[in-house]
């Protein structure tokens, strides 16, 4: 079986999670609290960090959340990222405030003169910045060939600011080049990856609601990470930001390059042989494999004959028709039970291995 391997990338430290040099890729979020709200945010900072969430980014549109952050950081169970647009003022106040990180896309700040003062702040306090480039922030000079050729022109606006703090000795930094579209920000982050060796994060940005967007999210994070690319992601979902780290959780595990991979449920897609719910007692089953993070492979089968055999890599699972239901372990039958009660004994069976570990 192919290994995959990683690209070589700088490291860079947010609070005590390091990014690159091939560290283990790192799942990120972002709330969609008002920042402003401490009680709100920190309760969905602990909501994402119990699903397996190790960075999470807050916005900063005004001075009321700039005035927050120190606060947060004292409170948060993960290292929080200051995400700043338009304003180079509030990236300072967040610096200022402590902050593990801040995000700025440089092209919506204005002038090189704002940047400059935010390196400055971070000669004081110095903390990573992450470089957020995408085509609603795009420079005026590119809009033109981003019209003709997107990948290229979102390419040349990381080598660009890439460039401008490396000259200035600022080395700290991850790139985003994100983009709504999966195939420009595919070869826009190859471009990349191929000049430059800085920490990437990757993305699809506005990439939709949890059905749509997991699937847009899976075909383009998980072709670059095949590709060695890509050193932290994030799942952008409309909605309650958990469920983005169920689906991140799950692209790593699919490529084998997750070292604490989530549960996982097996069900088969059903036919005329299945004769009872396995689709439901499947769906609830997976959902307390997420409420109680449950590290095992689980089967739910429709098929007695092929059931145990097709899903015999699972720890546990169950196979039946509507007169009985096996229970097996690791392909090998340990009981037969009543349809009616297949669920609850499986559930119970789950416990038991949990138990013994």
């Amino acid at each position: 079986m192919k290994k995959l391997t990683r690209n070589k990338t700088r490291l860079v430290e947010v609070g005590n999670v390091k990014i690159g040099n091939y560290n283990p890729v790192v799942i990120q979020s972002m709330t969609n609290t008002l920042t402003s709200d401490l009680y709100k945010t920190i309760a969905q900072i602990n909501a994402l960090a119990r699903r397996g969430c190790q960075l999470v980014r807050v916005a900063v549109p005004d001075d009321l959340s700039a005035a927050n952050l120190a606060s947060l950081v004292q409170q948060s169970s993960l290292p929080i990222i200051a995400d700043i647009h338009f304003n180079h003022l509030l990236a300072i106040k967040a610096i200022e405030q402590k902050v593990h990180k801040i995000r700025i896309n440089p092209g919506n700040l204005g002038s090189t003169y704002k940047i400059n003062e935010i390196l400055n702040a971070l000669k004081d306090n110095p903390i990573p910045m992450r470089i957020g480039i995408n085509s609603g922030s795009l420079e005026s000079e590119l809009q033109t060939l981003y019209h003709q050729h997107p990948a290229q022109a979102l390419f040349l606006s990381a080598a660009k600011w890439s460039d401008y703090f490396l000259e200035k000795d600022f080395h700290d930094f991850v790139v985003s080049i994100k983009s709504s579209s999966v195939l420009n920000t595919i070869e826009a982050n190859r471009k990349y990856s191929h000049h430059y060796h800085q920490p990437i994060h990757l993305g699809i940005t506005e990439s939709g609601t949890v059905q749509s967007g997991s699937i847009f999210s899976s075909v383009g994070l998980g072709i670059l990470l095949y590709e060695g690319i890509g050193d932290t992601i994030r799942v952008s979902l409309s909605g309650d930001p958990v469920n983005e780290i169920y689906v991140a959780q799950k692209i790593l595990h699919s490529l084998e390059i997750n070292p604490n991979p989530p549960g996982r449920l097996i069900a088969c897609p059903t036919c005329s042989r299945c004769e009872y719910d396995v689709p439901n007692i499947a769906a609830r089953i997976e959902r307390k494999m997420l409420e109680q993070n449950v590290n095992l492979t689980i089967a739910v089968m429709g098929c007695i004959v092929n059931g145990p055999g097709e899903a015999k890599e699972a720890d546990v699972g169950i196979a039946g028709s509507k007169h009985k239901v096996l229970l097996f372990e690791k392909g090998k039958v340990i009981d037969q039970i009543n349809p009616d009660q297949a669920e609850e004994r499986l559930w119970e069976q789950v416990q038991k291995i949990i138990k013994s570990q």
